[in-house]
């Protein structure tokens, strides 16, 4: 089963229509099961809202959302042992982290250059 963690900076390339969003719409449905924080809701809304861009009503519907029940010290210790991350960027990287600490069965998707220099540390495909 081929899945993947999914950063907000893809979903908001894919609505605002940008070079290569395309290409990142046919890969995210190339993955079996999609996940996220839901951080990214509120990322993703208030992108749009801030550009007046109306959301298409299933842009969020594939996702599964990751709902961390106990604190992510390690992750985020973890997270901030690869890289200097922003805030909302971290607890991405945490919360893939917390869905697949091997990092063997996840793949982690963003357009963020530090983000995906972590994750690449850390372990995940990228």
């Amino acid at each position: 089963m081929k899945l993947a963690y999914v950063d907000t900076s893809c979903l908001i390339a894919i609505a605002f229509g940008e070079p290569g969003s395309p290409t990142l719409a046919s890969r995210l449905r190339g993955f079996d099961r999609l996940f996220s924080s839901n951080l990214l809701e509120a990322e993703f809304r208030a992108a749009l809202a801030r550009e007046a861009v109306r959301p298409d009503s299933d842009a969020l519907a594939a996702l599964s959302w990751i709902y961390p029940n106990r604190p992510l010290t390690r992750e985020f210790q973890r997270g901030l042992a690869t890289a200097r991350l922003k805030g909302a960027d971290l607890w991405h990287v945490a919360c893939a982290l917390f869905l697949d600490p091997a990092t063997s069965e996840l793949v982690f998707l963003t357009l963020d250059r530090d983000q995906r220099t972590a994750a690449a540390a850390l372990g995940f495909p990228t």
